[in-house]
């Protein structure tokens, strides 16, 4: 099994059970995400409460509750909305922080496409969530969100170069 890692707090963001498309010239992961349920099961163990003397309301109390498996599994934080001004002072931030982790070859292909990337989401920003990893760490990479063409399951968006691939 692969998982990737956030190159600045070690956060573990994804793994290769999610799989992802390349986006804007590979700077950007775009992976499919789904809505489940957690919880409590119904499970149906044949006995009869009114013969028993029970309520029909006893029992369990029904803790299911639904949520989104990547921000499930990766204990992803979500984070306020960023403004356009927030964004581009992030993004600033983001750049200068991650390109000296990069190889040449990285690098170039980093610097050469981040601007298109950013524009990008940029256009997206109203319809976007923010999520961390789990560390909540002030220089970690952002997780993004948002809901493609009136579906009812999210699309999350990776910055393909600020994960470290790690083999468990």
């Amino acid at each position: 099994m692969l998982v990737y890692q956030d190159k600045t707090s070690g956060d573990e963001l994804l793994s290769d059970s999610f799989s992802y498309k390349e986006v804007e010239n590979g700077i950007l992961w775009e992976v499919e995400g789904k809505w489940v349920v957690q919880g409590a099961v119904d499970v149906d163990i044949g006995a009869n409460p009114s013969a028993e003397g029970g309520d029909e309301d006893e029992g369990v109390d029904d803790q299911a509750v639904k949520v989104v498996d990547i921000v499930d599994t990766f204990r992803l934080q979500e984070q306020p909305a960023f403004d356009k001004k927030q964004f581009v002072t992030y993004m600033k931030r983001f750049i200068k922080n991650l390109t000296p982790k990069l190889d040449a070859e990285d690098q170039e292909k980093f610097k050469k496409n981040i601007e298109s990337a950013t524009k990008f989401l940029l256009s997206k920003l109203s319809d976007l969530q923010f999520f961390v990893g789990e560390s909540m760490h002030d220089d970690a990479t952002l997780v993004f969100a948002y809901y493609k063409d009136g579906a009812t399951d999210p699309t999350f968006l990776y910055f393909a170069h600020a994960l470290n691939e790690v083999k468990c």
